[in-house]
């Protein structure tokens, strides 16, 4: 049963006044959306509305950059040997081409190591640590971390007692054992009131970079040219788009599949059939899921090496290789999924849980995160998806709904599992099968302890009601000065009332249905994603959508994506 939602429509807080020209260059429906986030008056409503590099601050405010900038030049004048150790995901494979690019770019002889899920698991693994020196031409004198490692001390222990130094560069929480003994961490989730917790790893790569060129420049390395890696990165892995993250993604979303972009991402654009100029919603639905796809199949290396090759026949090879990879993770997503309704729907204990905690030996460790996500969304609880080995050894991911803190939640049940962490909203853990019933028990009491049963409706947080007629080209030709969007500076919901449908929707694209809406004399195209099986009620009808921009033969047009609807007469 797909979770019902609650409709809420935003009160209007703010002044819409941005001074006379904004004022008469925006439509008040823009400045009424620009005032619900938080904008106020014509200096803020400039950066916000048109953001520049040059605002950028200085990198050296993050706690560790002064050591891991001098740690990095000594590398360089002295010729040492680096190895650079990154993660599987997006913001993974992303941060370690960006950094593999800047290194280059100094001349800092290096080898690049992303673990396989599988074998190495998630993190500075001591497997993954023996694996990646394996793989350097000769023994490091420096590892840097990229994604990982904040939590790694006893694996920072192991590699200083092997005579090889450490930079950590990550945005992951600190470990209940403290900080890691590395000569450099910039990691903003360690500092006090550090307003840069919300960047993604590409992004703290990026802020190195900034760090190195401000007391070294290199007339041949313009960070310009590579922030698409940090757009990918800071869409795919779902961080605030906020301040810099948000200038930052802006900026690099206009490089994404261009010639001056990375080439890689360029070839697996068009070999996704995204349609440029790219936006956020492509990185989420297109670009990310095959990059990831790489790593959750068991081929990282083939995301890492698409990234970072110059050989463009080479590319084309690893892109169509991805575009495999992901039809078999939506395969295999599919089937998990549908195994998962399948144990609710039997087991009335579990479907009536304020908790999703399911297991099994036949699923895939790589896509229990997707499929968690799935399940979160639709049911709208806290999940985990866990998949055992022969052994009865555990991998699972949980996605969690506000209010509830997947970290703090394995803290709390740390008796019951092997090792845990991550983020507040999405998580992984390990645990022996036999503590699968003990470790639901306990997540379920923490979660009943803490939310109110009001929690668990799904709110849709309506920005603006408007009707048809209001919807124009020329108004999304200002609305596009609100994106990038995504986490923090969500994609505003619209309602309108009284909406008829022209004719039966169409079935589309398998799970998909098209409609053809009229309010009175204004027609509008519209789509709503995964709902051919859902009953529809009975119209006239009240929507609530989000606008998209399209691009079709040179022409800007909009169209309407649903969300919800209901029965005017309700």
């Amino acid at each position: 049963m797909r979770a019902r939602f609650h409709w809420v429509l935003r009160p209007m807080n703010g002044s819409v006044d941005f001074g006379a020209e904004l004022n008469a260059e925006l439509p008040l429906l823009i400045r009424k959306l620009m005032a619900q986030r938080g904008i106020s008056g014509q200096v803020m409503a400039e950066q916000y509305l048109r953001p520049r590099l040059a605002d950028l601050g200085d990198p050296f405010v993050m706690q560790g950059m002064e050591a891991a900038v001098e740690r990095l030049f000594q590398a360089a004048d002295r010729e040492e040997y680096v190895c650079i150790y990154g993660d599987y995901d997006v913001d993974g494979v992303s941060a370690v081409t960006l950094l593999h690019n800047v290194l280059s770019a100094y001349g800092i002889d290096h080898a690049c190591f992303v673990p396989t899920r599988t074998r190495e698991g998630y993190g500075l693994s001591r497997q993954g640590i023996q694996n990646a020196l394996d793989r350097c031409e000769r023994p490091p004198s420096l590892l840097i971390t990229v994604d990982c490692g904040t939590s790694s001390v006893d694996e920072v222990d192991e590699l200083a007692r092997r005579g090889v130094d450490v930079i950590i560069l990550d945005h992951h929480e600190g470990g209940a054992r403290g900080r890691p003994r590395a000569v450099a961490i910039v990691n903003a989730k360690l500092e006090e009131n550090s307003e840069l917790t919300y960047l993604c790893s590409a992004g703290v790569v990026f802020k190195l970079a900034h760090a190195l060129m401000k007391r070294r420049r290199l007339p041949n390395l313009d960070l310009r040219t590579h922030l698409d890696m940090v757009a990918v990165a800071t869409v795919a892995d779902i961080v605030p788009l906020v301040k810099e993250n948000r200038l930052l993604t802006r900026a690099g979303l206009k490089l994404v599949g261009k010639e001056n972009g990375n080439m890689g991402l360029r070839i697996l654009a068009d070999v996704s059939g995204l349609k440029l100029p790219a936006n956020a919603s492509h990185v989420s639905f297109r670009i990310g899921p095959r990059l990831n796809a790489a790593g959750r199949m068991g081929s990282p290396e083939d995301a890492l090496e698409l990234l970072v090759t110059r050989d463009e026949q080479r590319a084309q090879t690893l892109a169509s290789h991805l575009e495999e990879h992901n039809r078999k993770r939506q395969a295999e997503e599919e089937r998990i999924k549908s195994e998962a309704m399948q144990m609710l729907a039997e087991r009335p204990d579990l479907s009536e849980s304020p908790t999703i905690v399911l297991g099994s030996r036949n699923w895939h460790p790589g896509v229990v995160g997707i499929v968690a996500s799935v399940l979160m969304r639709r049911y709208y609880k806290p999940t985990f998806i866990i998949s055992f080995d022969e052994q009865g050894n555990g991998k699972g991911s949980g996605r969690s709904i506000p209010g509830i803190s997947l970290v703090d939640a394995l803290h709390a049940c740390a008796n019951c599992i092997v090792a845990g962490g991550g983020h507040n909203m999405a998580a992984g853990l390990e645990l022996r099968e036999e503590q699968l019933d003990a470790f639901r028990e306990a997540f379920t009491s923490y979660v009943r302890e803490r939310l109110d049963p009001q929690a668990l409706v799904p709110s849709l947080d309506i920005d603006a009601e408007v009707s048809f007629d209001e919807l124009s080209v020329e108004l999304m030709e200002s609305y596009a000065l609100l994106e990038p969007f995504g986490n923090s500076n969500q994609q505003p919901l619209f309602l309108s009332r009284n909406v008829m449908p022209s004719c039966a929707p169409r079935r589309v694209a398998g799970n998909h249905l098209r409609f053809s809406l009229h309010q009175g004399s204004h027609e509008q195209e519209a789509i709503f994603f995964n709902a051919a099986d859902i009953p529809l009620p009975d119209p006239p009808w009240d929507i609530v959508f989000n606008l998209e921009r399209n691009f079709w033969k040179g022409r800007t047009f909009l169209s309407i994506v649903l969300q919800d609807m209901r029965s005017s007469n309700s």
